[in-house]
């Protein structure tokens, strides 16, 4: 398991929301990225140093410091959509190789390189951004029948990373709640809802929700 790149944003125009920009648009470093806790949501930071997000209300902050996607799914997509991906197309921090990303376990915690430790906190979620930037019609019902949104981790302990870092899985909490598992429960299949309040990681606001609508 390793890190195959970091992936760092672009400020671009968004003309998909009433924004003026957008942080999607990630390319890989050349270089060590330090990773660091952003604080809580609201004020654009993120986890990496030198990212930022434009859609405070939704993004960034310490529950979605850092977002990760499999370059083994890219691959699948690459295919489906009969075009190159290249790492960070997504949108992602964080392109792996080896990793199940999306059978993580809310709670599970990863090693990347030396110090750095990460969190998966909840799914990704897919916006009209991201379906903007790829340009694909009807992307976010795809993307979501997919099941493979990839995660958002929390920084618990800061360190600097960089493409070719081997990845470890150092806890996987006791519980069946994947990240997989949150994405169909938040989006398609809400009969799931009560089975995500197993995980103790699963950010508060999310944790609110399914109370919501569970009437719990």
């Amino acid at each position: 398991m390793k890190l195959l790149s970091v992936n760092i944003g672009r400020p671009r125009p968004n003309p998909w929301k009433n924004l003026g920009a957008t942080g999607i648009d990630k390319r890989p470093a050349d270089g060590p990225v330090a990773v660091r806790e952003p604080g809580p949501k609201g004020t654009g930071a993120v986890g990496l140093a030198g990212d930022r997000v434009y859609d405070v209300k939704h993004h960034g902050g310490s529950d979605q410091a850092v977002y990760a996607y499999a370059r083994e799914d890219l691959d699948l997509w690459e295919a489906e959509l009969g075009r190159p991906l290249p790492n960070g197309a997504f949108g992602e921090n964080l392109t792996t190789s080896g990793l199940d990303v999306n059978g993580a376990l809310i709670g599970e915690r990863w090693r990347i390189g030396r110090d750095t430790v990460l969190e998966v906190s909840c799914p990704r979620i897919p916006c009209g951004t991201f379906q903007g930037w790829l340009e694909v019609e009807g992307w976010i019902k795809r993307f979501t029948r997919a099941a493979l949104p990839g995660p958002y981790l929390r920084v618990i302990e800061p360190g600097d990373i960089r493409g070719g870092d081997p990845v470890e899985i150092v806890h996987r909490p006791g519980h069946d709640v994947t990240v997989a598992l949150a994405f169909r429960a938040l989006t398609a299949e809400p009969d799931l809802l009560p089975r995500l309040l197993a995980a103790d990681a699963l950010p508060e606001e999310d944790r609110e929700l399914v109370r919501r609508r569970t009437g719990g």
